[in-house]
């Protein structure tokens, strides 16, 4: 041989490495249809979304928590979930991860997904959080504290624009 390298193998494209997230979390989406009226009387389809305020950083954000050590994503996310709010959930369709640097200056990547509530739990104010909240998906954004939060659900209403009957995998 000449010294080149020649494979058998075709030869793939490799993607660029990401770096590895230095805090992984997960949450979700908590989503019910409700049907809203305006002044004149009309209704029209539309959804309630779940926010949690955090007292200790005075935020209100999505429900979603830090994995522990060998959790899948999708099951802390429902751990998260039941954890912050006290409502028992099943996921439905993963949603676009964010990826943001956090208070400590370290890459945090957090996975949602849609969820709607099977079942509630005891659950009273703590200090972690201590309100949940029901929210139109036409005024969570105002309420939202952080920019990630607000472009996901930007996307989520876009999506929802297009279904009245709500999220897919959220029913």
């Amino acid at each position: 041989m000449n010294g080149d390298n020649v494979s058998a193998r075709p030869s793939r494209a490799r993607r660029p490495k990401q770096p590895r997230p230095e805090v992984r979390a997960a949450g979700g989406v908590i989503w019910r249809a409700i049907t809203v009226a305006d002044e004149a009387g009309a209704t029209r389809p539309s959804g309630e979304i779940v926010l949690v305020h955090r007292p200790r950083y005075d935020d209100w954000s999505f429900p979603k928590g830090k994995l522990n050590r060998g959790e899948a994503y999708r099951r802390a996310a429902l751990r998260e979930v039941r954890e912050e709010t006290g409502l028992v959930c099943e996921p439905g369709d993963e949603l676009p991860s964010t990826v943001y640097t956090d208070g400590k200056g370290r890459t945090k990547l957090v996975r949602y997904w849609m969820m709607r509530v099977v079942g509630v739990q005891p659950w009273a104010p703590n200090s972690e959080v201590d309100e949940r909240r029901w929210v139109p998906i036409d005024e969570a954004g105002g309420m939202l504290t952080y920019a990630h939060d607000r472009e996901m659900l930007a996307e989520l209403a876009g999506t929802l624009a297009d279904r009245p009957s709500g999220p897919p995998g959220a029913s």
